[in-house]
């Protein structure tokens, strides 16, 4: 491939022949032929044949040419020269693309290939002279079985300048089709046009291979395809490649002059076929290339119609035809059949091939600036590694200083260049509203966020999620990533920032989506007139100080998302908020005080943290769209809603309500509730309905819910002693172990000493005693707790840690009046949810 497009076509024409058979009548007539039809062409001289090994200018010349014609007549075998000429003509061709056409001059074809008649005695004449085994004979007689198994024109007898005539005109036709142009500087090309090929399956000729390419605007399908093009064409009967199609098919009339067009080009013809419409043209083009091996490319494709018109079945074109389709949408491939694994995904550049081609366009060999490593860096991280911008910005930046390249990038953070800006937003252009919407919403808010997050927030704003974003990263506008979070170009969410303020950039009351502080501040400080704003989602970093206006929703009619989140309100009145809210998360914005006005409310989701409650409350009963409801630090609630009044509930999460006190009954008949979760939520008391409920949730409710116990007080206080019960245990222990080491207790048998590993593990084993001292019987401490181990320093106990304490717990429980010690710490280990 990088041979085949860095190499200069010098030649049109190549002749190879036997000078004494056809020198000086047909081959003179026929090189006078393509020379007067301004057909350059290459015609050796016996200079160049003289000596042993054939002359390096021949070699360069076969390589430097774009056909071959092989003059093969009778004595063309006996030359040592012409058999060195053809064997680097066939490997021209399947390293070169070079177009070879044989001319079988009074031989037949069969004696070429199967070495018959004069060829099959001068094969032997060379097989005495080089061995019958030599390498060189084998590659004769392949390259003569090769090129005599090629279409071309067999002579007899007949007349000459007809023969002379067709040459000219078949040599002419190929010559109509040259090599197309790539791109100024081809980065990155070769090894996907190589891969492209392996999918393709060239060697094969048994069936039609249909293959698509996919991906975003910019990211060089059109360029990858025109190479692809140029590398392959010529092992067809005929090759087309129509660009740009969706613009040159506006409507399906438009798609006649792109039949014709195929129809010509394919067939070579000299004047165009006329097409009445579109239905005659679909009976031509399976008319007449049903049995002619094409090569077809469709560049650009974004409707079903097309493909249906110019490429509806792969049984249209002979056998071992290759139609290859490119498109932003990759459902298109999928819906005219096209298998998944002959879809091709046109990837990025990486960093190495962005720097390369950004360094071509911006540092041509003749500038002398020196930009910084950090300017440069910016630029390709600007970029993305899509061509298009890094050929747009490295192609504007070039010549310019430093100090111009920061004004460029810092103007690029906030306005995107329009030539980049304008082949990215067709596809937006071809999205459906639903697509629309919620593509906008990603790029504002939701890159990088969680899908499953994402699709609950846009179903709540009575958008279709699932297709929606299915239908976006078909094409190729967003892609999910492999732990589930939604990801897109950074250039495709520039441009989708800039279709939501264009034409009111400083206006924000006109923008449709809020997410810039400084946007937010203005219009939530301040009650203006009406305002287009559909959803505000501002989460800055820091947290940021805002001062909302009580009325500044009351004009936004069309507010369906309201996402607070690391901000401090100043103002600690009512906030009025309109009935067509859907989503409402202010988790993040304390105090926050909603009250909405009178009438059924559209509200699914109600996240609050450290804000009142109780407009709400009051107005509970109209929240019947409501299915997810979180509150935290929410000290004005006391007692939980009557549940029965959102039917749709599914998730009800209170945390840190400290003075919660009551759970309402309904909870425990609600039956979409499947999370209910309480924490730290101390005064908090089930009645004996809820409780009871919780425990046969499993038969009541569709989905399983999660039911968490509350702490009463005394657990509470239970809980708080815990570390002061556990150090005084570990004091009591040292004193105990002091108090019988100094004992005067008969002492027991002597065992070895046991390593405290093993010790900690041990089971104790008593050995009763009786204590003169005592009435009672008492147990002594086994020898693995109270044996040599104890010989050392008494602070060694501290580092028992756990293990020590239980085991200290499990002897002081064989004595009658440390159960109730034992008992305690037990109870007070316990978790509490």
């Amino acid at each position: 491939m990088a041979s085949s497009m860095k190499r200069k076509r010098i030649h049109d024409v190549f002749l190879s022949f036997r000078g004494t058979d056809v020198r000086k009548n047909f081959l003179s007539h026929l090189y006078k032929a393509l020379v007067h039809n301004g057909i350059n062409t290459f015609e050796d001289s016996e200079e160049l044949r003289k000596g042993d090994q054939i002359s390096p200018v021949l070699m360069k010349a076969i390589e430097q040419s774009h056909i071959a014609i092989i003059v093969f007549s009778e004595d063309y075998a006996s030359s040592k020269w012409c058999l060195e000429e053809v064997v680097k003509i066939m490997e021209c061709k399947e390293q070169r693309d070079l177009i070879v056409l044989p001319v079988f001059y009074k031989v037949d074809p069969k004696e070429v290939r199967g070495g018959r008649e004069s060829y099959g005695r001068a094969l032997a004449k060379h097989e005495s002279k080089f061995g019958k085994d030599s390498e060189e004979v084998r590659k004769w007689k392949k390259a003569l079985f090769d090129a005599g198994s090629l279409s071309g024109w067999h002579f007899n007898d007949e007349d000459e300048s007809q023969l002379i005539q067709s040459i000219v005109n078949e040599t002419s036709t190929h010559l109509a089709r040259p090599p197309m142009h790539v791109a100024k500087h081809p980065v990155g090309i070769n090894s996907r046009v190589v891969e492209l090929k392996s999918m393709l399956k060239l060697g094969s000729d048994d069936d039609v291979v249909m293959v698509g390419l996919w991906g975003q605007g910019g990211i060089g399908k059109s360029t990858l395809v025109r190479a692809l093009y140029n590398t392959i064409f010529s092992q067809f009967d005929g090759s087309c490649l129509l660009a740009n199609i969706r613009e040159a098919s506006k409507d399906s009339k438009d798609l006649v002059p792109l039949q014709e067009k195929l129809l010509f080009e394919i067939l070579s013809l000299q004047q165009g076929l006329k097409v009445s419409c579109v239905n005659t043209g679909i009976n031509l083009i399976q008319h007449r290339l049903r049995h002619k091996k094409v090569l077809l490319i469709l560049d650009d494709v974004d409707d079903q119609h097309q493909l249906d018109a110019l490429a509806g079945e792969g049984k249209w074109f002979g056998n071992g035809s290759r139609i290859i389709v490119t498109t932003r949408d990759k459902h298109l491939l999928t819906s005219h059949g096209i298998d998944q694994d002959r879809v091709y995904k046109v990837r990025a550049l990486n960093d190495k091939e962005a720097c390369k081609m950004l360094s071509n366009y911006a540092f041509p060999t003749h500038q002398k600036l020196e930009i910084k490593r950090d300017l440069v860096d910016s630029v390709l991280n600007h970029a993305g590694g899509l061509p298009l911008a890094l050929e747009v910005l490295g192609s504007f930046l070039c010549g310019r200083r430093e100090d111009e390249w920061e004004s460029t990038l810092r103007k690029l953070s906030t306005v995107p260049n329009s030539k980049i800006n304008d082949v990215l937003k067709i596809s937006y252009d071809g999205l459906e509203e639903n697509e629309k919407e919620i593509f906008l919403d990603i790029a504002c808010f939701f890159k990088r966020r969680n899908s499953e997050y994402v699709k609950k927030v846009l179903n709540s704003c009575d958008l279709e999620a699932e297709i929606g974003l299915k239908i976006l990263i078909e094409r190729s506008l967003i892609k999910n990533e492999w732990d589930g979070r939604l990801q897109m170009h950074d250039l495709i969410q520039s441009m989708g920032k800039d279709i939501v303020r264009q034409g009111c950039r400083h206006d924000p009351w006109r923008h449709s989506r809020l997410w810039r502080y400084d946007d937010v501040a203005n219009v939530l400080s301040s009650d203006m007139g009406d305002c287009v704003v559909k959803a505000i989602v501002l989460e800055p970093p820091k947290l940021k100080k805002l001062s909302i206006h009580p009325n500044a929703f009351t004009k936004m009619r069309k507010l369906r998302l309201l996402i607070l989140s690391n901000v401090r309100n100043s103002f600690h009145g009512p906030i009025c908020l309109l009935n067509a809210l859907r989503w409402m998360d202010c988790t993040g914005c304390d105090p926050w005080n909603p009250k909405f006005s009178s009438g059924p409310k559209k509200l699914v989701n109600l996240y609050m943290r450290k804000g009142s409650i109780t407009e709400i409350v009051k107005q509970f009963k109209d929240f019947k769209q409501l299915m997810y409801i979180e509150l935290s630090d929410c000290k004005s609630l006391v007692i939980t809603p009557n549940l029965s009044c959102a039917p749709n509930l599914k998730e009800l999460k209170l945390w840190n309500c400290k003075n919660l006190v009551e759970a309402h009954e309904s909870i425990a008949n609600h039956d979409k509730l499947q999370i209910l979760h309480f924490k730290w939520c101390p005064e908090l008391v089930f009645s004996k309905l809820v409780l009871s409920s919780s425990e046969t949730t499993s038969s009541t409710a569709p989905a399983t819910a999660t039911k968490q116990k509350t702490e009463t007080k005394k657990q509470k206080r239970a809980r708080s002693g815990f570390w002061i019960w556990l150090v005084a245990l570990v004091a009591f222990r040292l004193a105990l172990v002091y108090l019988l080491r100094t004992s005067a207790c008969p002492p027991a048998p002597r065992s070895p000493p046991l390593s405290p590993a093993f010790a900690a593990v041990t089971p104790p084993v008593f050995a009763p005693s009786i204590d003169s001292r005592s009435p009672m019987p008492r147990p002594l401490l086994p020898r693995n707790l109270g044996g040599s181990m104890y010989h050392g320093s008494p602070l060694l106990l501290l580092l028992l840690g756990p293990l020590a304490v239980k085991r200290f717990c499990h002897y002081l429980a064989s004595i009658r009046w440390y159960i109730s010690i034992r008992q305690m710490l037990v109870w007070k280990t316990m978790e509490f949810h």
